[in-house]
């Protein structure tokens, strides 16, 4: 089981999940769900502690090597990333409502028997939003007032997090999901979800390819050169993602592919890495879907201006993601539990949903980096 990735880990807990709770006793079932509850406790005091841990750093750092190109990167990663979320909400609003309904209402009934043996409350030290409105803070100000002691600090305090998260939580997930759909199946609400996150699934597959058709079209037409030519040429760096799941570890083919697509060596070298870090229009749309599908599933609001809310916030607290193992959804639970009220039962289903298609979502990540890198050059020509 240790030589197995965090993917095949939550499959297997969701099947054990969903074979042993059709005969666990009610007893059995609550243990798990004392412990859900304890481990959404521990989670929640984290939260803040892990946006503050990820975000400051990550901002002083790209603050400092401020200039035209930067900025033009930084809108360009920025705006993208939006857009992908913006396109996931509009598909998700056209066809994921008709498809929970097909599926027969949730059992909360009997649910409502499931409590834990015991509770033990963990308050966090701030809330989410002020564990955002400091992490800017704190990072511009380490960035202008260029604090060696403070940015070093900042840098120090990621790696407890990053640690932390590596060791005290991701091998914890598979557990935590297992006891999720564990009480589901003893309430009658695991096939339902599974169903419904098998169809979202593919629809998240196909959204993948019309965001990287897009991004190449556009690069295309700028540069005066085949889109699809472009995009097959970046094809080893998706394939490397699909196998590392890491768009950093990635970084090395995707500069390659960039550069034999025509692009500079300096604005190449200077973009790949920066947008492996900033540029997440997979992820953000794959989390916007899955949000949304969860909104439905349990009956919580999904507006347009609750969700644009959502999707400007995620796009900056998805910055650092990329360094930690499944870093996009952990840096999402934040915005998912402060705008979109979700508790931890909903985040759960979040990251089981998530996970599912974690490696897809950073090759989509890492091919669409070689485009935004066409579109700056054309534009920095411009200038």
């Amino acid at each position: 089981m240790k030589k197995l990735t965090l993917l095949p880990r939550i499959i297997i807990a969701i099947l054990l999940g969903v074979l042993l709770g059709q005969w666990m006793p009610e007893a059995g079932v609550r243990v798990f769900v004392t412990y859900n509850y304890l481990f959404s406790q521990f989670l929640g005091f984290l939260i803040p502690l892990i946006i503050i841990g990820l975000i400051v750093p990550a901002i002083s750092e790209i603050g400092q090597s401020a200039g035209r190109l930067l900025l033009l990167t930084v809108g360009l990663a920025y705006a993208d990333t939006i857009i992908a979320g913006l396109l996931g909400y509009a598909t998700g609003t056209t066809l994921f409502p008709s498809l929970v309904a097909q599926n027969a209402s949730l059992a909360v009934d009997k649910a409502d028997k499931l409590i834990p043996f015991f509770t033990l409350d963990i308050p966090p030290i701030l809330d989410v939003m002020a564990a955002l409105v400091s992490s800017f803070v704190i990072g511009i100000g380490i960035a202008y007032s260029d604090s060696p002691t403070l940015k070093q600090a900042s840098q120090e305090f990621r790696t407890i997090m990053e640690k932390t998260i590596q060791v005290a939580i991701i091998p914890l997930l598979p557990l935590y999901i297992f006891g999720i759909f564990l009480s589901m199946t003893y309430t009658g609400e695991a096939y339902r979800i599974i169903i419904i996150f098998a169809k979202v699934i593919c629809i998240i597959f196909i959204l993948h390819i019309l965001i990287l058709l897009y991004e190449y079209l556009i690069a295309g037409i700028m540069a005066r050169k085949n889109p699809l030519r472009l995009l097959a040429n970046m094809l080893p760096a998706y394939l490397t993602a699909l196998g590392t799941s890491s768009s950093a570890a990635t970084i090395p083919v995707t500069l390659r592919q960039t550069l034999k697509n025509g692009v500079s060596n300096e604005i190449a070298s200077f973009c790949i890495p920066l947008y492996a870090t900033i540029h997440l229009s997979g992820s953000m749309m794959k989390i916007t879907c899955c949000a949304l599908t969860v909104c439905l599933i349990i009956g919580l609001p999904h507006s347009f201006p609750l969700f644009m809310h959502f999707i400007l916030i995620l796009g900056i607290c998805m910055v650092a993601a990329p360094g930690v193992p499944g870093g996009a959804v952990m840096a999402a639970l934040a915005p998912l539990g402060g705008i979109l009220g979700f508790n931890s039962d909903a985040q759960a289903l979040m990251i089981a949903l998530y996970i599912a298609m974690d490696s897809f979502g950073t090759a989509c990540n890492v091919t669409g980096d070689g485009a935004l890198a066409i579109i700056t050059e054309q534009l920095h020509k411009d200038k």
